[in-house]
């Protein structure tokens, strides 16, 4: 991993500009340590120089930073090895975590956790925080270190970064910071998207307990009309509603969590039908993006000898992780592999896309763990699954719970591919200016050109 970090730095060194030069960072002014005063010596604190440390900028995507949580004393910044950096400077985090950056907009001081770049120029300061975005890979590698890693100020002196003509560094940094409408775009949609998380835990609670009446309303609360509702084996429900055994609502259970390849003869490989384990019946959904496995039409026949898994079946992922529930989402052949099973129930007492919200809920997946051993692993046998008890409203009613929390899961899944884009985009004109791929050159020409013309 090392020596393909260190070449795709070098291959983005080599595919720069013709007139961009490569200098060693410490050419671009003096790259300076901090230092934490003693914290025996009362007079070293609680003065009026900013003091930085880490976890203050681990989470920054902005800049400048105009002030800090703590503050030292003249005393104790010459009492510690801390140096007063003047505004402008670029503050990197060098010691376990790796990376991070921002700019002062005051003199500060840093603890030992930083190498900061005094620039020459000061003006550089803007293009240089935003390179630091693809630099960051190359401290990780060159750092060191067992405890943690950390880089010296010699190595990280030595990294060669691009430096551009001035004026382009200046419009490319300037051109960047206008990201921040769409950082504030990416921040709004990840608070909208934690909204709709809890909108759909709360939803899901309140139509499994409560359901959906004649009026298409979710009922009252049982404290609010006690007559709407009964008590069960789990408790209050609607009048309509039954609580029976889970097993005697399954129609079909696939299982063939001990069987591999290897005890089929054969071996993964040779075709394109998916296995899915519980690496990849993640929460709600099939990851594919994660490690999986392929089997050939030929394993597929030796494997699943009790059926074929159906579009809409509910996995069940049964130990490392307990309680990972998905469905299959289409007609391809599926090859159901380690702590998976598939469960397709009898339409006339459950619905399948009810079932498969019901077994994801707090009461359910609790009901599951009381039942489960095993401490390093915790799992639950199919026995003791089959035995635990689950809500039957009508087949009907069924059906409505079910599509409402469908639709705000549609809901979250547009707004994730929409944060997946706002980020994408970000990262793309990023990559794209500060490598040079994309020349800002000719804009800055007719920028100066018309600002030529307005002063004439």
């Amino acid at each position: 991993m090392s020596e393909q970090a260190k070449h795709e730095y070098e291959d983005f060194l080599q595919q720069l500009p013709c007139n961009w030069e490569r200098v060693e960072i410490r050419q671009l002014g003096a790259v300076v340590g901090g230092g934490t005063p003693s914290r025996e010596v009362p007079s070293y604190w609680q003065g009026s120089i900013p003091w930085v440390t880490p976890g203050e900028v681990s989470g920054a995507d902005r800049q400048p930073l105009h002030d800090t949580q703590e503050h030292i004393s003249p005393a104790g910044l010459s009492g510690s090895g801390a140096n007063l950096l003047p505004a402008g400077s670029l503050m990197v985090t060098t010691r376990a975590t790796l990376g991070a950056r921002v700019i002062n907009a005051v003199p500060m001081a840093t603890n030992q956790g930083f190498k900061s770049i005094v620039f020459k120029n000061p003006e550089e300061g803007g293009y240089y925080f935003h390179l630091f975005e693809k630099v960051k890979p190359e401290l990780i590698r060159r750092a060191s270190g067992t405890t943690f890693l950390e880089i010296s100020g010699t190595e990280f002196g030595s990294i060669q970064v691009p430096s551009p003509p001035v004026p382009e560094k200046k419009f490319i940094a300037k051109i960047l910071d206008t990201l921040d409408t769409l950082d504030t775009a990416i921040r709004e949609t990840e608070a909208l998207i934690d909204k709709l998380k809890a909108v759909k835990q709360g939803l899901l609670h309140d139509l499994l307990t409560r359901g959906i009446d004649a009026n298409g309303q979710l009922r009252p609360p049982q404290s609010e009309a006690p007559q709407l509702y009964k008590e069960s084996p789990l408790g209050w429900i609607p009048k309509e509603w039954e609580v029976g055994i889970f097993g005697d609502m399954i129609d079909h259970i696939i299982d063939f969590r001990g069987r591999t390849p290897k005890k089929l003869g054969m071996d993964w490989g040779g075709g394109n039908i998916l296995a899915l384990s519980a690496n990849n019946v993640q929460p709600g959904g099939i990851d594919v993006s994660r490690e999986a496995y392929f089997g050939s039409e030929r394993l597929y026949q030796k494997w699943m000898t009790s059926g074929d898994a159906q579009k809409g079946d509910v996995l069940l992922t049964m130990e490392a992780p307990l309680g990972n529930v998905a469905q299959i989402p289409d007609e391809e052949k599926y090859i159901l592999s380690q702590r998976v099973i598939a469960m397709r129930f009898k339409p006339a007492v459950l619905l399948s896309d009810f079932a498969f919200w019901q077994i994801q809920s707090q009461l359910f997946q609790q009901a599951m763990v009381r039942r489960s051993t095993g401490s390093t692993a915790t799992g639950i046998q199919r026995a003791e699954l089959v035995k635990l008890h689950f809500r039957a409203p009508p087949v009907s009613e069924q059906s409505l719970i079910a599509d409402r929390l469908f639709s705000i899961d549609q809901m979250l899944s547009n707004e994730s591919a929409s944060l997946e884009k706002q980020k994408q985009e970000k990262v793309g004109l990023m990559d794209d200016l500060l490598t040079g791929r994309v020349r800002v050159t000719p804009l800055l020409e007719s920028v100066q050109q018309a600002a030529a013309q307005t002063r004439a």
